[in-house]
């Protein structure tokens, strides 16, 4: 429980009201209640502020003045200010240092390190201080991790791969299998390329549930420091994204690509293979990538939902829109020319 001046305090802001109302966690405006501390992001929601039972809010500068009856913390980014103080209410478990009897560890173990149950980790392995191995965890040999870093139960990390540190990688991630590499012979059967490069993990990423990261076929596959990667992305060898960039679930992100710094990539998006993405690039969900971004800017390319009939009669258009095209020339053209002219 933090009273609102300490929240201050520890995260700076403005206080208007009673500095000292007890605060004893964060809710939705909609939630709230007696002892909760809400925010307002948008300003859409402001019916929901004037009805909100919370015994705080968090609001930006202009609507310091909407709601006089409670106290209010105001700054220039509500839901930035809400995720810090929703960290301060939900810290991650301290680890608890020590190696499950039910592991196998084959490396050495720094005495701040907590191994789970089921655990398996093979010879070469490095551990760095705080690092925590849920349980039935796989890692591979040579594999080295950061630390503070957190692994839950079941994150599998083939051989040779790094990982940074104070990284989340949530159950069922797999970091460093095969990319998906062959060649093919005349006859059709495809032929194994050997995928030797390796996985490398920036500083203060975190990667979702069953999200998938190939290792490289000879160059590394490389995702930077704070990268945010939700569940069920598949990222191919030899990608390389750039820091502070975050996707959203079941992207497919193809081999070769690059992606730059500080982009945002919406849910069920593909990017096609070998393509370069700048920096600042914010692509639509659903959006298929076909082709390099060199500038900043978003991206969209999809259509909205609509009834089957509706889409068939749309689809018979596009169908035709080459056909329409021609015939639009001819009128404008009629003699084959130019301005009436005829072609030389």
């Amino acid at each position: 429980m933090f009273r609102l001046d300490e929240l201050v305090a520890q995260l700076g802001g403005a206080l208007v009201g009673d500095a000292g109302v007890e605060i004893r966690r964060v809710a939705t405006l909609e939630q709230a209640g007696e002892g909760d501390l809400a925010f307002l992001a948008n300003r859409k929601y402001l019916p929901q502020l004037q009805r909100s039972a919370a015994s705080a809010v968090i609001v930006a500068p202009d609507a310091r003045d909407l709601l006089v009856d409670r106290p209010r913390i105001v700054t220039p980014d509500p839901y930035l200010y809400f995720a810090r103080v929703a960290q301060l209410f939900s810290p991650l478990p301290v680890p608890q240092p020590g190696v499950h009897p039910q592991a196998a560890v084959a490396c050495a173990v720094p005495p701040t390190v907590e191994i789970g149950p089921g655990a398996s980790i093979e010879a070469g392995v490095e551990l760095g201080d705080g690092v925590v191995v849920g349980a039935g965890c796989h890692i591979g040999r040579g594999t080295r991790i950061g630390q503070g870093t957190r692994l839950a139960p079941r994150v599998t990390l083939y051989h040779d791969c790094v990982i940074g540190e104070n990284c989340i990688l949530h159950s069922g991630a797999v970091i460093g299998a095969d990319g998906f590499g062959f060649a093919r012979e005349k006859s059709g059967r495809w032929v194994k390329i050997p995928q030797v490069g390796r996985v490398v993990i920036g500083n203060e990423v975190e990667i979702g549930a069953n999200t998938t990261i190939d290792r490289g076929v000879l160059d590394d596959t490389v995702i930077g420091d704070g990268c945010k990667l939700d569940n069920q992305i598949q990222i191919a060898h030899n990608v390389r994204i750039g820091q502070y960039t975050a996707i959203a679930g079941c992207v497919g992100i193809a081999g070769s690509t690059r992606i730059g710094a500080r982009c945002m990539i919406g849910g069920q998006a593909g990017i096609i293979g070998h393509l370069s993405i700048c920096d600042d690039v914010v692509i639509s969900a659903g959006t298929l990538v076909s082709k390099s971004i060199t500038r900043p800017g978003v991206y969209t390319a999809s259509l909205p939902v609509q009834s089957h009939a509706e889409w068939v009669r749309n689809f018979a258009h596009l169908r035709h829109l080459d056909a329409l095209a021609t015939r639009v020339r001819a009128l404008e053209h009629p003699h084959d020319g130019r301005n009436g002219r005829n072609p030389d």
